[in-house]
């Protein structure tokens, strides 16, 4: 496949998570809830996260923002379900590594849709946007 059709793809994917955000809403019952947001552009998010003997069970996220940092936030909700927390932490300094364009250690992580935010590393203003929903993660699970 050529790299503008990849473009393409990558670009289709990311707005089909903006357009059709997977798990926005708010989880039932008792939930790890963190609120952060980009003062540099306005995005913020609150991110829940049902966490059941180190498992991940459930992750919604609500708020406003750009195409980029929803549709993160949409794959990130996708991707961490199910996942020991442990995990859910090494795919997010995966995903950061990628941000940075910096080699990635994915070992037996796939990053499945997300793959699709790492030309978001071309555009450094944009990163803090892509990240928001990680960070919310990373921040919420060491607290």
């Amino acid at each position: 496949m050529s790299f503008n059709n990849l473009d393409t793809l990558y670009r289709q994917v990311i707005m089909d998570h903006y357009k059709n955000p997977r798990n926005r809403g708010s989880v039932e019952g008792d939930a790890l809830t963190v609120d952060m947001n980009n003062p540099t552009c306005g995005d913020r998010i609150q991110l829940q996260l049902q966490v059941e003997n180190g498992v991940v069970q459930d992750a919604k996220f609500d708020g406003e923002g750009c195409s980029i940092s929803m549709s993160s936030a949409s794959m990130m909700t996708q991707a961490v379900k199910g996942k020991r927390l442990e995990d859910a932490l090494e795919m997010s300094k995966a995903f950061s590594q990628m941000m940075l364009g910096e080699e990635m250690d994915l070992g037996d992580t796939d990053l499945g849709d997300i793959e699709a935010l790492q030309g978001v590393s071309k555009f450094p203003a944009r990163i803090k946007c892509a990240t928001l929903a990680w960070k919310a993660m990373e921040k919420g699970v060491q607290e």
